[in-house]
């Protein structure tokens, strides 16, 4: 049975946007885009939800895949503390869409996303275990084990950013929170002055790297992936600190397991709306559309 017609919404959520696309064949067909109003209405920012869903709906959708940067029940679809939105701080997504729209809903983490994105549509498709990791405001971590999502209960496997380092948790020492609190300055700043040469700039990106290593070690001891892949924001600056990273990774002692895994940055921009709509493929099979 060929099901290649099948047609999936993948929306993501960020802080300041909501961004989707209605996917036929692996190929964005339709796009959306809304800012999201900084209100205390809870109402306010679902209505936009809707709205950017509306937008790009077509009677012959099968799914919506959502992802967002928050904690979530994937299960029952609920999604928890939503960064960047305050007034989100409990909101049943999946269903109040399935209500709403009548076709099944998916809700997962941004992060999770990133990877099953991969996963189905970029450099992660010839690995069965590959792990994503999202480096940007904060460090999250996603895991396909056996070609599937892991989420573990309640969504909380992969909180590589939550693990204690140092004086706090890897998150401050590993992303571009390492940045605020020690050089207030954000990832893009940085990453201009670095480009020109600037000494402090220069040696904060070999930090990061030095401390990401860390957590990927932490990573590959436990886990063992035949890939890794690094999205997020701060993977476009992957030049400026992936010298102190692999150093740090020198330090691995299973060398033939080293020598054959992938270490790579994504390369797609839409990565995480396709691997919102890819939610529904992960739960269902992915041979639904192959």
């Amino acid at each position: 049975m060929h099901h290649s017609n099948k047609q999936f919404i993948g929306i993501d959520i960020g802080g300041t946007k909501i961004s989707g696309g209605r996917i036929l064949d692996s190929q964005i067909h339709e796009r959306t885009q809304l800012s999201v109003p900084s209100t205390s209405n809870k109402e306010v920012v679902l209505e936009c939800l809707y709205e950017a869903i509306d937008r790009i709906l077509d009677s012959k959708v099968d799914g919506i895949g959502v992802g967002v940067p928050s904690i979530v029940d994937d299960q029952r679809g609920i999604v928890y503390d939503v960064q960047n939105i305050p007034s989100w701080k409990e909101v049943p997504i999946k269903a109040l869409l399935e209500d709403r729209y009548n076709i099944p809903v998916y809700v997962n983490n941004d992060a999770n996303c990133f990877v099953v994105g991969e996963k189905r549509f970029g450099l992660g498709k010839p690995f069965k275990n590959l792990m994503g990791i999202t480096i940007g405001t904060g460090l999250g971590m996603g895991l396909i084990i056996h070609d599937h999502l892991y989420s573990g209960l309640h969504c909380g496997a992969g909180e590589l950013g939550m693990i204690p380092f140092q004086t706090g948790i890897m998150e401050e020492f590993a992303s571009a929170m390492y940045f605020k609190n020690k050089y207030q300055k954000n990832g893009i700043e940085m990453h201009d002055m670095a480009k020109n040469g600037d000494k402090q700039a220069l040696l904060a990106f070999e930090e990061l790297g030095k401390n990401l290593g860390k957590a990927l070690l932490v990573v590959l001891y436990i886990f063992a992936p035949e890939a890794i892949v690094l999205g997020g924001s701060m993977s476009k600056s992957f030049e400026l600190f992936k010298d102190s990273m692999f150093k740090e990774l020198d330090h691995f002692i299973f060398r033939n397991q080293m020598d054959s895994m992938k270490i790579f940055c994504s390369n797609n921009p839409d990565i995480s709306i396709l691997g919102a709509s890819a939610l529904y493929l992960d739960k269902n099979g992915y041979a639904e559309i192959s």
